[in-house]
């Protein structure tokens, strides 16, 4: 088979990995990819919401098979555009993406179809989610953007003026661009966040490993929400009992209601969980997987990536028993100093090639790029370390461990990746 992944991050390197290891694969190319990916696959200069030029590719390079990684292409209708050329491609269409694309119709969905969640209201004008948060609201509170904001668009606010402040910085200034025309207004819940993955063929759902991230820019979880600065496989946190509720509530409930709405999903259901004193609710949706999380989810399936995708495609899903190693990941990203706010790039890459013939050992490229001089950074999140254990505290030891063979000038990371395993 020949196979096409849209995307450029660390994200699509793990998917590449995985779909290398496919006996049914001779040939991957990637649009735009990255340096690390290119390792791998071919990279293709066609951005990801080129839609026109990758189908033309698509077609001209007779694929095969092409994998949407990234949010924006999927929302934006990149599948459709496919399938009405007659290309096989594994994603939502663009009426299913909208379970990611818009925080609003999720949360109505929800409500509809008795899905746990967060109580909310929804808000077009930013005079009524003022005037709701002045005479009604109780705080803490979260704020959300209704559209895709780089994993950033949710502010927690804690008195009436930082929810304020909000409204304007969503609503007025327009901080996350369109994604802020809309804003969800929903309760702060307590507990802890889990991030469980599937894959859905538009009737049936196989759930993947646990996962759980780390959002935060800096140790003990403080500074400015990120794109993920780590994740950890599995949460020692999704337990037997949550696996069930969130089975029979949760899970099927979505495809179902999907369904019901005329939007059958195929893909990737990501579920931002928060395990509540009242039990599992759903944080959040997103229409593709995780990142970092495929990072750690993805090295420890057993399955051939392609039969699961193709599977999901083909509507033959309830055919396929997902399987996952007995084991754990960690992935500590390693990010330029300086990420989310400001920071330089190009900088050199030292010690890449430490990884290389390393058993349970991954250097995901996120920004990273080939130049003469060799690769360099080219992002805010550089490349995210994994690294397989026995165990949680084996994963974490030897992830930590392979973050010393890299250097680059302005390195950064969190040194807590993965310690809320020590309090499980």
């Amino acid at each position: 088979m020949k196979v096409l992944i849209v995307g450029s991050g660390g994200r699509e390197h793990a998917i590449a990995t995985s779909v290398a290891k496919s006996p049914r694969v001779d040939k991957i190319y990637c649009a735009p990819g990255n340096a690390g990916i290119g390792q791998l696959a071919e990279c293709v200069p066609i951005g990801a919401m080129e839609f026109d030029k990758l189908a033309a590719f698509a077609k001209e390079h007779h694929i095969d098979f092409t994998i949407v990684g990234m949010d924006d292409p999927l929302v934006g209708g990149l599948v459709d555009v496919f399938e009405a050329e007659g290309l096989k491609v594994f994603g939502p269409r663009k009426n299913a993406a909208i379970l990611e694309g818009s925080k609003a119709f999720s949360k109505d969905l929800m409500k509809k179809y008795h899905i746990p969640t967060a109580a909310y209201e929804n808000f077009d004008k930013a005079e009524d989610a003022i005037r709701y948060l002045k005479e009604q609201a109780s705080f803490p509170i979260v704020l959300k953007a209704d559209g895709l904001a780089l994993g950033k668009g949710v502010l927690i606010c804690n008195t009436l003026e930082e929810a304020l402040e909000g409204v304007n910085s969503i609503m007025l200034d327009k901080k996350f661009g369109s994604a802020g025309n809309k804003m969800v207004i929903e309760e702060f819940m307590t507990g802890r966040e889990v991030s469980v993955l599937s894959f859905v063929d538009g009737k049936t759902i196989r759930i993947m490993t646990s996962a759980q991230d780390h959002k935060r820019a800096q140790d003990g979880d403080k500074g400015l929400n990120t794109g993920g600065m780590g994740t950890f496989s599995p949460s020692p946190f999704y337990t037997k009992e949550v696996d069930e509720f969130c089975h029979k509530y949760i899970y099927q409930a979505t495809v179902d209601a999907m369904a019901a709405e005329g939007r059958p999903f195929k893909g990737v259901i990501f579920f931002g969980l928060m395990l509540t004193p009242g039990g599992p609710k759903v944080l959040e949706y997103n229409a593709r997987f995780g990142d970092p999380e495929a990072q750690v989810v993805l090295p420890r399936m057993k399955n051939d990536i392609m039969d699961v995708m193709e599977a999901c495609v083909d509507g033959t899903l309830d055919q396929i028993e997902l399987q996952f190693e007995d084991n754990a990941a960690v992935c500590v990203v390693l990010a330029s100093d300086g990420y989310p706010v400001a920071y330089e790039k190009g900088f050199v890459i030292e010690g890449l090639s430490a990884f290389e013939n390393r058993e349970g050992y991954y250097c995901f490229h996120a920004g990273t790029k080939l130049t003469e001089k060799g690769i360099v950074t080219n992002g805010g999140r550089v490349l995210g370390v994994t690294a397989k254990g026995r165990d949680l505290k084996e994963a974490r030891a030897n992830a930590y461990k392979a973050t010393e063979w890299i250097t680059f000038e302005n390195k950064y990371m969190r040194h807590d990746i993965g310690k809320a395993i020590d309090e499980a």
